[in-house]
């Protein structure tokens, strides 16, 4: 099959299959007039590629799944590289995680200083008591005036909205 089928099989740009090719992950035969042809096995390799581009690995990443396929096994993540790179990206992942979970500590710190009535838990997107906007506790709700912005050319607007 031509690239085009291909890349339309596999659900990949032509351009995706050409930097594969580039990189040493797919192999293309070349006809007597200089067009790439693929095979079935093909649409297989790029899948997996994607697949794993999709998750996070890189190129590089992908490497040992390919070769896996190539070796003939049922999966890519049938040989022991492939499950190295698994681990290691996993390992990545965790760090990645404990990483956020400071900065979000760091954040919520700076929050709880900022505004000590604001209460901000990991589910909720605003947990003022109030629960209409965070403010600092007991800051009266100052009403709208004229726009700040673009020179008070926008007109004052009435808060409608409940008092605390």
């Amino acid at each position: 099959m031509r690239i085009g089928e291909l890349a339309e099989r596999a659900g990949a740009s032509t351009r995706s299959l050409r930097y594969y090719e580039q990189q040493g992950l797919l192999r293309a035969r070349r006809t007597a007039n200089g067009y790439r042809e693929y095979d079935e096995s093909d649409v297989r390799l790029v899948r997996e590629i994607r697949s794993l581009l999709a998750v996070g690995f890189t190129l590089e990443d992908v490497r040992p799944f390919i070769e896996c396929l190539r070796d003939g096994h049922a999966s890519g993540d049938a040989c022991p590289e492939s499950i190295a790179v698994y681990r290691r990206k996993l390992a990545e992942i965790d760090a990645e995680i404990d990483a956020l979970v400071r900065r979000r500590a760091e954040v919520a710190g700076q929050l709880s200083r900022a505004c000590p009535g604001c209460a901000f838990s990991p589910g909720d997107s605003n947990a003022h008591p109030d629960h209409r906007e965070l403010r600092r506790a007991g800051a009266p709700r100052r009403q709208a005036g004229t726009g700040r912005l673009l020179g008070g050319v926008v007109p004052p607007v009435q808060d409608d909205r409940p008092g605390p």
